[in-house]
């Protein structure tokens, strides 16, 4: 999906980039814990930019973190 320019990202499309399952990246929308993304005007839909990739795989990354020391103790 190409929309002014720049290709949008279904949240399937975003869940197997991400590695994750389709209901996480919704759930931790949800959560707060991924900011909103933007919707389609028209169907609703969420759409993902590149950029917004990115933002995520960096808190997946903090997430990841935040997990380990914890378990280290």
């Amino acid at each position: 999906m190409i929309a002014n320019g720049a290709k949008r990202y279904t949240v399937q499309s975003v869940a197997d980039i991400l590695g994750l399952y389709k209901g996480t990246v919704v759930n931790y929308e949800k959560r707060g814990i991924f900011p909103e993304p933007r919707r389609n005007p028209i169907n609703g839909y969420r759409e993902y930019t590149e950029e917004d990739i990115e933002r995520l795989k960096t808190i997946i990354e903090g997430k990841s973190q935040q997990n380990k020391k914890k378990w280290e103790g």
